[in-house]
């Protein structure tokens, strides 16, 4: 990939991957409300043991990647946070 000759196609090229993120994200979330319904409580769906595995995973293909670790950590927790959330709300309204 070439360097960006403009702040204009900085910022597009920050939207195009925005979108594969958008994506990305949908994909990740069909997978978070099937996880739902194999979890039989709150404890389960909140699972901090399994957070910790995926963020420890994910810190260490930053470091691969050239992504600082610390930004790839705060993403992962805040995005862990909404999708459990949901999951909460999933498991919920199933209860």
């Amino acid at each position: 990939m070439s360097d960006p000759m403009s702040l204009a196609e900085v910022r597009a090229r920050i939207d195009a991957l925005d979108g594969e993120l958008v994506r990305l994200l949908a994909d990740r979330q069909i997978l978070v409300r099937q996880a739902a319904g194999f979890k039989v409580d709150e404890q389960a769906v909140r699972a901090p043991d399994r957070v910790e595995q995926v963020v420890q995973a994910v810190r260490e293909r930053a470091v691969d990647a050239g992504l600082s670790p610390d930004v790839a950590e705060a993403v992962w927790r805040a995005m862990i946070a909404a999708f459990i959330e949901l999951e909460l709300d999933e498991h919920r309204a199933g209860s």
